[in-house]
């Protein structure tokens, strides 16, 4: 019986980002996925033209009717597309307090699409920020959030911020807690676009906490899961390419 992770998120009917790229992930790292649909988008490989939010009542039976039969061993969460759906995920979550939960903070499509209005990232701040395990906002992110100071001060436990936004001849990624900085990974940039790749990283992470891993490893190997399956991308549409999840088989 693999160890089950419950993710939170949108559609994207590419399969890039959001739920589908939580699953494929999911699956692909030995780990069997459920999933709670948060939001519906029209979008391609490009970027995203419409989201809209699932009702928060829906969210919440949707999520109840899962957890009601299964045990799960980590919660992944993603675009939540309203403060109604983050208030609903972080009291069903906040029912669940030991299990370990990895945020991503998505505010923004790769190409600059709003994902998360002003309302909506204040309830993540008051009220699933504070339940993370880990945290995993770019540098962009971070910043629109209070920086990773204010993070941690919140109540999360990790803060990962990557450094993809960043221009630097590598890809810096930086993982803090209360005490300071605890690790850092540099990577080698990979040349184009990618969509999705923050969703791999944080699905993988999640993985690697449902299966036992400690913070600090659980990120290291999530980070090197991601850079593979980017290195190996998959080119469906004429937008950006998409991480190969299945690289390994």
């Amino acid at each position: 019986m693999p160890p089950l992770v419950l993710t939170f998120a949108a559609s994207d009917p590419t399969g890039g980002a959001g739920l589908q790229a939580d699953v494929l992930t999911i699956a692909a790292l030995g780990c069997h996925p459920l999933s709670v649909v948060t939001g519906l988008t029209v979008q391609d490989t490009s970027g995203v033209e419409y989201l809209e939010a699932v009702p928060a009542g829906l969210v919440t039976r949707q999520a109840m009717r899962v957890l009601a039969e299964s045990e799960v061993a980590a919660f992944k969460v993603g675009v939540l597309g309203s403060a109604e759906n983050v208030r609903a995920v972080a009291a069903i979550t906040a029912a669940h307090a030991s299990v370990p939960l990895v945020l991503d903070p998505v505010l923004a499509s790769g190409r600059g699409d709003p994902l998360a209005d002003d309302e909506t990232r204040a309830a993540l701040l008051e009220t699933l920020v504070p339940r993370a395990t880990v945290l995993t906002p770019n540098t962009l992110e971070a910043e629109r959030l209070g920086g990773r100071q204010r993070l941690l001060e919140l109540g999360c436990r990790y803060v990962l911020v990557t450094g993809t936004h960043d221009a630097t001849p590598e890809v810096v990624n930086k993982l803090y807690d209360a005490n300071g900085l605890v690790r850092e990974d540099r990577w080698q940039r990979l040349p184009g676009s990618y969509h999705g790749s923050g969703c791999t990283l944080a699905s993988a992470i999640a993985v690697g906490l449902a299966k036992g891993r400690k913070v600090p490893d659980a990120v290291r190997e999530a980070q090197d899961f991601t850079w593979r399956s980017l290195a190996a991308k998959l080119r469906t549409g004429k937008g950006q390419a998409l991480p190969n999840r299945f690289f390994a088989r």
